[in-house]
């Protein structure tokens, strides 16, 4: 599809301020902002008029594929990723593309769109095409040379040597909080998947700042629930954040919902109630420490005797009472 129609959304919020007052009358992050509600307090459009909106421009890229892209605006500029994994600014008002990175050697793929951090005058945008994240300067899409290894940062960091060359990427955008992005992974699915380890890279220099390892460490919280040397990484892996993360900015928590450890279907080689697959897991945003989690299946587990971490919040058997 060779004709991007940029979002309503996009629209409403381009007619109706060309400036940033505030988050929820802008569309900064990802969804709409860092809670991830799609939320805008713009009144300007609603059901009496709806039906009176006409298309005020589209923008033709030369790509073609798969749309998943959900563009952000910021100050009058509307950025997004297309269907040839190039990103992308526009002016808001009439469509007009201010920037394209092309320096990418990617023809396709799928990208939900960019993460956006700015420090007075230095603004960047984020984004990951195949196992690396980029940095671009968010006013000419020129590559930040300084942040990781002349402007990107290869996902693989952080992750054991037995996962060095397995497939890796990120097709969400990272949470942005302070000077750190933390990044959602998407790996494979069978016996031979990366861990799914969630990981926080600083903004300015790339380097990674902490990790959580999402199948336990010997000495870490859960790693009596998996096979002893399910963290090597060998016949076991994934539990990763795949569809991205919610932050509450006041507490500085990181809310990130977790998938299936791999293989997806047949569990033989991992007995046991597999902390932190399938679960929600609840982080300190600043340094990755552990808050608490939801497991959705194996509620049992909480009648065990496992160490509990400081700050634990328990879930009792029957799912519907909470204890501290």
């Amino acid at each position: 599809m060779k004709v991007l129609f940029i979002m309503s959304a996009i629209f409403l919020l381009a007619a109706c301020t060309s400036s940033v007052k505030n988050k929820s009358e802008s569309w900064t992050e990802y969804l709409g902002g860092p809670d991830r509600n799609h939320f805008s307090t713009l009144a300007e459009i609603d059901t009496n008029n709806v039906h009176q909106l006409k298309i005020a421009w589209t923008y033709s890229s030369p790509y073609s594929g798969q749309m998943q892209m959900n563009p952000i605006m910021i100050n009058g500029t509307v950025y997004g990723v297309t269907a040839g994994l190039k990103a992308f600014a526009l002016d808001a008002e009439t469509g007009k593309e201010l920037w394209l990175y092309s320096d990418s050697t990617s023809s396709n793929g799928v990208s939900r769109g960019v993460a956006y951090w700015e420090d007075g005058n230095d603004k960047r945008i984020f984004y990951s095409i195949g196992a690396n994240l980029l940095a671009l300067n968010a006013n000419n899409g020129k590559p930040i040379r300084t942040f990781g290894d002349n402007g990107k940062v290869n996902l693989h960091i952080g992750l054991p040597e037995s996962a060095k060359d397995k497939y890796i990427t990120s097709n969400t955008p990272g949470t942005i909080y302070k000077d750190l992005i933390i990044m959602p992974v998407r790996v494979a699915e069978d016996a031979g998947a990366a861990p799914g380890d969630i990981r926080a890279f600083n903004v300015r220099t790339g380097e990674l700042v902490w990790i959580f390892h999402t199948i336990p460490h010997p000495g870490e919280f859960g790693y009596e629930t998996w096979p002893e040397e399910a963290y090597k990484n060998i016949n076991v892996g994934a539990v990763n954040n795949w569809a991205g993360m919610t932050l509450d900015e006041k507490t500085g928590t990181v809310f990130i919902p977790l998938g299936s450890a791999a293989p997806d279907f047949y569990g033989g080689n991992r007995i046991g109630a597999n902390l932190f697959a399938n679960c929600l897991l609840v982080l300190n945003a600043a340094d990755g420490t552990y808050k608490w989690h939801y497991q959705t299946t194996h509620h049992d587990l909480w009648d065990r005797d496992l160490p509990a971490p400081p700050n634990l919040i328990t879930v009792t058997k029957n799912g519907n009472q909470l204890k501290q």
